[in-house]
């Protein structure tokens, strides 16, 4: 089968014809070039940026620290992401990938590796901001990078495998955590959760250094491919820019209400996700588990099944071209999921249930939102909306664990918190259904 395209860049220059399945081949060799490496190095971005929870388990009784210390520190992370993340992504628009990524990553695995050298709150407190100023442009810059290789009618596909880094850092994360923390304690005369914190910082910094000589900064640099093939993809990329009304100056993103919108469901999506993140392991511990290892591998379980819903939802969603009623349902199974687990909360099969129900909505939905931007931004403006919609959004991230922290610390429990972040993800769902059709995916 062919697809006839008009050559964007030149209105006169004959029909570009392209075999489908030359098409997918091109696609193919770029996702077996690029993903594998984006994937592992957010799954140690994400090891690094979440053990703190595992470090939880130990960490506050070896320091004193109550759970609102814990909460407060653990959310810090976020102010230090929100206040770096908008410069760091039109920095890397200008400087390129390979430099951007490089620099974050190795910046970061010393500054986690730094934390097992804590000892008081304010130590915790400015370790934690430091970390979050390190990953800043992360996230978003991948996400980035993923728009100038892959057009919007594939790219739900592209970002699940990149996101897939969340619920795999959970499968082999959890399990390697709690390992760690009872196998490496006392060696050295330091805590478990120390020895958890540098060794999981290594790989963190390995990546970072081999980021700089794996990347290309564009398609036109990536000698992997045929001259044909980086045709392909650039026609594609280029014929989507033309059709996309959107904008191309910086400034604009600020004062575009679709962008606020979409940073409030980030926002609402991520309170959710980040509950999961950094109290999953307690919550389990809550519902009666007292082995860290034990921990470790069932917190495993909502993750491995939240991998497979990521896939799969992505996929369905870019094979019917539809993104708000993917991206709503996910939502609201997350939100029924939380409420279950405070309902549920004493009963270990019941709570496990409900929190794997919550991470496969909350991470399914991941995916499938961050096709939307591309939408309505093109440009620099593309760099600057990714990254805006992120800060705001993972300000969530110091909202939700500081929240539970209080909350525990007042009530002795969990559950009012998590009916809150409940609500909230309820909303963020109720806000999707209101996005103009602008920001709705093309049909492919």
């Amino acid at each position: 089968m062919n697809i006839t395209l008009s050559h964007s860049a030149n209105a006169d220059a004959p029909p570009l014809v392209i075999e489908k399945f030359e098409e997918n081949a091109t696609y193919r060799k770029v996702t077996l070039r690029l993903m594998p490496f984006l994937l592992l190095a957010y799954i140690f971005a994400y090891l690094d940026r979440i053990n703190v929870g595992f470090a939880k388990l130990h960490m506050l009784s070896d320091l004193g620290f109550s759970n609102a210390i814990y909460g407060l520190g653990a959310g810090l992370f976020f102010i230090g992401y929100f206040f770096f993340e908008v410069p760091s992504n039109v920095l890397m628009h200008r400087i390129g990938a390979r430099r951007t990524i490089s620099r974050i990553m190795i910046l970061w695995g010393l500054i986690s590796a730094g934390m097992a050298f804590v000892e008081t709150p304010m130590q915790f407190y400015i370790m934690r901001f430091c970390l979050g100023v390190a990953e800043a442009g992360f996230y978003p810059g991948i996400l980035l990078y993923l728009t100038y290789w892959y057009p919007s009618a594939r790219r739900a596909k592209a970002i699940a495998l990149f996101m897939l880094a969340i619920p795999l850092s959970g499968v082999f994360g959890g399990p390697l955590s709690g390992w760690l923390l009872g196998a490496m304690d006392g060696v050295g005369n330091m805590n478990g959760w120390q020895w958890m914190f540098i060794i999981e910082a290594v790989p963190s910094v390995l990546c970072g250094l081999a980021a700089f000589y794996f990347l290309d900064d564009r398609v036109k640099e990536a000698k992997w491919l045929t001259p044909r093939e980086r045709q392909i993809i650039e026609h594609n990329l280029q014929d989507e820019q033309s059709h996309i009304q959107g904008h191309t100056g910086f400034g604009q993103v600020f004062k575009d209400v679709r962008v606020i919108r979409l940073a409030a469901i980030c926002f609402c999506m991520l309170l959710g996700q980040y509950a999961l993140t950094f109290w999953l392991p307690t919550l389990i511990k809550q519902a009666g588990v007292e082995s860290a290892l034990e921990i470790g591998m069932m917190t495993a379980i909502p993750f491995g099944v939240a991998a497979t819903a990521m896939v799969l939802l992505s996929r369905s969603s870019d094979k019917l071209g539809e993104r708000r009623y993917h991206l709503s349902c996910a939502l609201l199974l997350g939100s029924l999921g939380l409420v279950c687990s405070a309902l549920f909360s004493n009963s270990l099969s019941l709570a496990m249930m409900s929190l794997t129900v919550a991470a496969a909505g909350i991470l399914a939905a991941t995916p499938v939102f961050w096709t939307l931007p591309s939408a309505i931004l093109k440009g620099v403006s593309s760099a600057a909306g990714l990254a805006l919609i992120c800060a705001f959004g993972n300000l969530a991230g110091f909202v939700s664990p500081y929240l539970i922290g209080w909350v525990k610390d007042l009530t002795q429990s969990t559950d009012a918190a998590l009916f809150v972040l409940a609500a909230m993800l309820a909303l963020g769902a109720l806000i999707v259904l209101t996005m103009p059709k602008t920001a709705r995916q093309r049909q492919p």
